[in-house]
């Protein structure tokens, strides 16, 4: 069988700015015998040059809708909102398998095209482990942000304004140390207190990592896991603390973490809630104190909550790791690629074939009026 052909396509999701494909994975790619074409793109880290100079075929911004249907598109976000078929194989993060808002609509343009949607999330190997996640770097960014947040609130109580796209990690810290310095001297000197929850897991491990790369001391850092966890919330500790990060991603209903009621009891000191693993919308929710996304224009929500504390707002932005793109984008990408190299035997198997599988079980699930049948 012929090398595959991948089409790389343009994010159109307002402030993406991470790649699945990188100029040095596209490059092993084109090594191996796969031709690789990229849609110019003004939005994406890396610029149409990096890959023009790797050998890289540049091919105008949305043209997989007209490539041949063998193509390969391969993309991060999910498409815009459209009823159109979908005829190719395509790569991302569909977000429809966990009976999302809309999930049914999404999922049928693939059914009544004849398209198929190996799903990012559900790239897994034999153990069923994912083989690549952006969970490190939503955790590292999750935990950035809620520091801008907490420092801008205690300065102000008002929200906190757009983010600004950031070229690299290192930028990124050094704003936050800037906003940090600002901020102690509203706070007596003394840096935040921050509750992790899932702290032992790769998300965890992110926003760990960040919070003591900007100075916070460690004994101001309460890192939970299952342990701590283990008798179920609410848990009242979440309150006693000025950040809370939740790292934590949930297939099944566990009882939630914090509830208005547990938020309303005298003595808050919360001011910021993060919650890297968002899903306003899913029974799932271990923070049922908020229903909608926040954004990188709006990336605080305010928590409508009564008692004495300081006002309270909820980080719950679904694209976190875009705010380190170069560096989410490499890791991903590298991780991926092993999976990607074994492209051309996607029917025969592993990674690719559990994914289609997985697709075909939930197509199963749609109305037979929405399938075209």
């Amino acid at each position: 069988m012929a090398p595959a052909v991948l089409h790389l396509r343009s994010e159109t999701k307002p402030f993406e700015r991470r790649s699945p494909l990188t100029p040095t994975t596209a490059k092993k790619l084109l090594d191996a015998g796969y031709t690789i074409n990229v849609e110019r793109s003004p939005g994406r880290v890396f610029t149409d040059k990096e890959f023009e100079a790797i050998g890289a075929t540049l091919v105008p911004e949305g043209s997989w809708v007209d490539v041949p249907k063998d193509h390969i598109i391969v993309g991060l976000k999910e498409l815009p909102e459209d009823d159109a078929p979908l005829h190719h194989s395509h790569i991302q993060f569909g977000h429809c398998y966990k009976y999302q808002e809309n999930w049914d609509r999404y999922l049928s343009r693939f059914a009544r095209g004849g398209g198929t949607l190996y799903d990012l999330e559900f790239l897994t190997d034999d153990s069923g482990r994912r083989v690549s996640a952006f969970g490190y770097y939503a955790g590292y960014a999750g935990a950035a942000i809620a520091l801008l947040a907490w420092s801008h609130q205690v300065v102000e109580p008002t929200p906190l304004p757009s983010i600004r796209k950031y070229p690299s990690a290192t930028a990124l810290l050094e704003d936050v140390n800037t906003s940090l310095t600002s901020a102690l001297p509203h706070n007596n000197n003394q840096h935040p207190s921050i509750l992790i929850m899932g702290a032992l897991g790769r998300c965890g491990k992110g926003a760990l990592d960040f919070c003591i790369a900007a100075g916070i001391p460690t004994s101001n850092l309460l890192k939970w896991d299952m342990e701590e966890t283990a008798d179920g919330g609410p848990f009242t500790q979440i309150a006693a603390v000025d950040i809370f990060i939740n790292c934590v991603y949930l297939s099944t209903p566990i009882p939630p973490f914090i509830t208005p009621a547990s938020l309303a009891k005298p003595g808050r000191r919360l001011r910021v809630a993060c919650d890297i693993s968002c899903d306003p919308n899913s029974a799932n929710n271990p923070m049922p104190i908020y229903r909608n996304y926040s954004t990188f224009n709006q990336p605080t929500l305010p928590v409508d909550v009564e008692g004495d504390g300081p006002p309270l707002t909820v980080i719950s932005i679904d694209h976190l790791p875009t705010l380190v793109a170069r560096e989410a984008s490499e890791e991903f990408s590298g991780s991926l690629l092993p999976s990607l190299e074994g492209l051309n035997r996607r029917h025969e198997g592993g990674v690719w074939k559990r994914a289609e599988d997985v697709f075909r079980k939930k197509v199963a699930e749609l109305p037979k009026d929405m399938v075209g049948e």
